[in-house]
């Protein structure tokens, strides 16, 4: 799917907010929570979690984080992009 086919997609999963995104490479997150159902999509690069959550996705990949799960986040060294979807502003 393209970028606009993937933001259609959550739109039609009831997010209320959808977006891109993107980091730079290596870029951390730090421990965290989400209060509200937060979908990412890579549409470039890759990033791994860990934590609560244990995957790495890439490309042409998604991931539905686990409402309340503590985790982190390390960014690709190739950065990454992403089709975001959520519930709460800010809450991704």
């Amino acid at each position: 799917m393209n970028i606009e086919e993937l933001k259609q997609k959550l739109i039609s999963e009831h997010f209320p907010i959808v977006y891109e995104w993107s980091d730079d490479p290596n870029t951390v997150y730090d421990e965290h929570s989400h209060k509200g159902r937060v979908v990412f999509y890579v549409t470039k690069g890759s990033v791994a979690f860990s934590g609560g959550i244990q995957k790495t996705i890439s490309v042409g990949e998604r991931i539905d984080v686990p409402v309340g799960v503590v985790h982190t986040a390390l960014v690709g060294p190739e950065g990454c992009d992403y089709v975001v979807g959520q519930d709460i502003e800010g809450d991704a």
